[in-house]
């Protein structure tokens, strides 16, 4: 068995380790510098698609645009994001991840601080539809981005860490968001306009952030030697060889008609689709539904709209890394849908408090479930199809996000009720659990 040397830190005693032990301190030395860009990065991708929740009630009454209105122009969003997620997944394959990733974000960041000079339903609905466009391959991105870093046993985890991010967007933005929608008024601009503009620009700042220190690859990482850099890409590409030709799928080189003739990737597909929907349906419209409890300022709807995001980045610290084995993973994902299923019937039927309650425990699932299943291709696929399966299990759960707040925006304006259209995410969550249940995490399994 080869051997490599432990460490690169100047003056320390050179060990020698087995290269299983050694590719376990470099996927965490790995983690350390390249989690805090992608996670900002993820922040604030997150922040700026749904910060406009906490527009709503003011577009309607300074633009009088409708529940109904609203509804689709929030899931519009998701349309043009999806069109585009496969495309934009296969571009950063070729032209590589440190550009493709820095353009997204300096546009999706002048776009979303262009939404503070919408006009009416027209304009609303042309943003959205380009805010989806620009952000579209951040978050396929950034997950095949892993598959170049990570073997699966710390690609959860990684993968965990980085959808944190939304947990971390709602629980800081929804506060700031609030305060800043209190600046109605300051220089004859609205609190929603200040809102848009000073959440879209940091976002331009980032990206040259992202563009000077975030490497293609290992074999660009400077804090990797050389042997290093390739050990750890003969072990992750390795993992994934094995894994697509177990899986019959081939070296990895084939169309997304592989991935879509794999039943197993469809069942994953599916499940994610349900989990999206009711997860969007929470993020768009929960503020209006705390607002519709009480006359409470935009600072404190903010503060109760964070707090399903606090038990949610509880579940997502606490859940994936014990995702340990091909049962646990499965067994997780279908508890995790069934939650969700059950905090929104809660949610539905009760009162503000108890269905507070409610919205919490659904959202202790949100991100349980959603790495689980971002980490279940990479055990079937490899290369460029690998890269395609990611983005269209994104693309189409991602349109889930279309579905879910165009049922609730309908729903309300049809029956006055600001929860009525939950119903519909309960039954696509027990579908999903369902679905679930038939996954297999391995091939082998």
């Amino acid at each position: 068995m080869s051997l490599i040397r432990a460490s690169r830190t100047p003056g320390a005693a050179t060990t020698n380790e087995t290269p299983r032990d050694a590719l376990g301190e470099l996927d965490q030395r790995n983690l350390r510098r390249l989690m805090p860009l992608l996670l900002a990065a993820y922040i604030m991708s997150f922040l700026d698609r749904t910060n406009i929740g906490l527009a709503k009630e003011r577009l309607e009454v300074d633009l009088g645009i409708s529940a109904a209105a609203y509804g689709l122009g929030a899931g519009l969003f998701f349309l043009t994001y999806a069109i585009s997620e496969v495309p934009s997944n296969l571009i950063m394959y070729r032209v590589g991840a440190r550009w493709w990733i820095t353009r997204i974000m300096l546009t999706w960041g002048v776009i979303s601080a262009c939404m503070a000079f919408v006009q009416g339903e027209k304009s609303f609905y042309a943003m959205r539809l380009l805010l989806g466009a620009a952000e579209a391959g951040l978050l396929p991105g950034i997950l095949l981005y892993f598959t170049y870093w990570f073997r699966s046993e710390t690609r959860g985890r990684a993968i965990g860490l980085l959808l944190l991010g939304a947990s971390i967007a709602s629980v800081v933005g929804n506060p700031l968001g609030g305060l800043l929608m209190e600046m109605d008024g300051l220089g004859g601009w609205h609190g929603w306009q200040w809102m848009f503009v000073i959440e879209g620009v940091p976002c331009l700042f980032l990206a040259f952030v992202i563009y000077r220190f975030l490497p293609d690859g290992p074999a660009k990482a400077p804090w990797l030697t050389a042997e290093e850099a390739r050990l750890v890409q003969d072990a992750v590409t390795r993992e994934q060889t094995e894994g697509s030709e177990a899986a019959g799928n081939g070296s990895g080189s084939g169309s997304l008609l592989t991935v879509l003739r794999d039943k197993q990737m469809l069942l994953a597909i599916f499940a994610n689709w349900t989990h999206q929907v009711a997860l969007y349906s929470v993020v768009y419209f929960l503020p209006g539904i705390i607002g519709g409890w009480g006359d409470l300022s935009p600072f404190t709807i903010g503060l109760l709209t964070g707090l399903p995001w606090l038990t949610a980045a509880v579940g997502a610290v606490l859940v994936p890394p014990r995702a340990t084995t091909p049962r646990r993973s499965r067994n997780f994902v279908v508890v995790g849908l069934l939650m969700m299923f059950t905090g929104l019937i809660v949610a539905a039927v009760a009162g503000p408090v108890i269905a507070l309650l409610g919205f919490c425990f659904t959202g202790l699932a949100f991100f349980v479930v959603q790495p689980l299943l971002f980490n279940f291709p990479a055990t079937r696929l490899s290369g460029k199809t690998l890269a395609g399966g990611l983005a269209l299990l994104n693309t189409i759960g991602i349109t889930g996000g279309f579905v879910g707040p165009y049922i609730m925006g309908y729903a309300e304006d049809a029956t006055g009720n600001h929860l009525s259209g939950l119903w519909v995410s309960v039954v696509l969550l027990a579908l999903g659990a369902l679905a679930a249940t038939r996954l297999r995490f391995s091939p082998k399994s």
